[in-house]
């Protein structure tokens, strides 16, 4: 492979990742929407653990818009240090944090503020504020935006391993060619199927679905047949088991499926993909861009 073409699979693989920002937008609009307060922010925190306000829901004003809160600075940076919520019921007057950035909080007429820190391995990657102008937050504000804190952490952690598998497919590409980043990569999408099959929230199970199915047309190119078989998620989920060389009995181990499961997915998709083998399911399932 040379150099251009690394390159090129090097800026796609890394387009494979979406933006921590947007993941952390949907959660401020659904706590908005499932406590009625009237804003909510949030930001990412950075690698020198500076938090940078940069998602809002509901603000008056552009004062937070931006803002970098530095650690163990106001609540924000307060969470950020202890590595679990805060909040306080009049910001104005608490005397458990510091005031640095009264003058954008008060600006934007916050009285009462929750914050929780997203936590992946230990450490703050993100903090969650739902605010109150009026009326405090209470009790039930720090149970969602917990909730919300605990989605991202896991679909943070998820993001992190498919980077950490996409840079030693590529590491382990270098000396060889294009031949071992495919293998990587199809392991990669074996496992972000299994991943997204023990999901229970819905948008997160589709976002992780949608990733396999991107790191699929990655690899098959541009020129590849167009998909005219639909498979199932769990017929596709075993089949890209089977891509890996796993047997019936490791693809159920890896799913969490009975064995007589995985077979009868198998036989529905390679009766839909017209194989008469296990590996000529693959091939045909490949050709198709259903798998890597």
């Amino acid at each position: 492979m040379g150099s251009a073409s690394r390159g090129e699979s090097v800026r796609a693989a890394a387009a494979l990742r979406p933006r921590d920002d947007d993941a952390l937008r949907a959660e401020l609009r659904r706590i908005v929407g499932e406590l009625a307060v009237p804003v909510a922010f949030g930001g990412v925190v950075r690698s020198d653990a500076v938090l940078k306000l940069s998602e809002f829901v509901g603000t008056r004003t552009r004062g937070l818009h931006g803002l970098l809160v530095a650690p163990a600075s106001g609540l924000g940076g307060r969470v950020v240090a202890l590595g679990r919520p805060a909040g306080v019921a009049d910001y104005a007057t608490a005397r458990s944090i510091s005031h640095d950035y009264d003058r954008m909080v008060v600006g934007e007429g916050i009285r009462s503020v929750v914050a929780v820190p997203v936590v992946v391995r230990g450490q703050a990657r993100a903090v969650l504020y739902a605010a109150g102008r009026t009326e405090p937050v209470g009790d039930r504000a720090t149970e969602v935006v917990a909730r919300a804190a605990a989605r991202l952490s896991t679909e943070f952690a998820i993001r992190d391993e498919v980077d950490r598998r996409m840079r030693m497919a590529r590491a382990a590409a270098a000396p060889t060619g294009s031949a071992d980043l495919a293998e990587g990569i199809r392991d990669i999408h074996a496992e972000l199927r299994g991943f997204a099959g023990g999901v229970a929230d819905p948008a997160l199970r589709r976002g992780l679905v949608g990733l396999s199915e991107r790191l699929a047309a990655l690899v098959s190119g541009e020129h590849a047949a167009e998909p005219t078989v639909t498979l199932s998620p769990r017929e596709l989920d075993v089949l890209a088991q089977v891509a890996l060389g796993c047997s019936n009995i490791e693809a159920a181990e890896r799913l969490s499926l009975q064995p007589e499961t995985v077979k009868s997915y198998l036989r529905g998709a390679m009766r839909k993909l017209d194989a008469g083998t296990r590996h000529q399911a693959v091939v045909n399932a490949r050709r198709l861009r259903l798998l890597p």
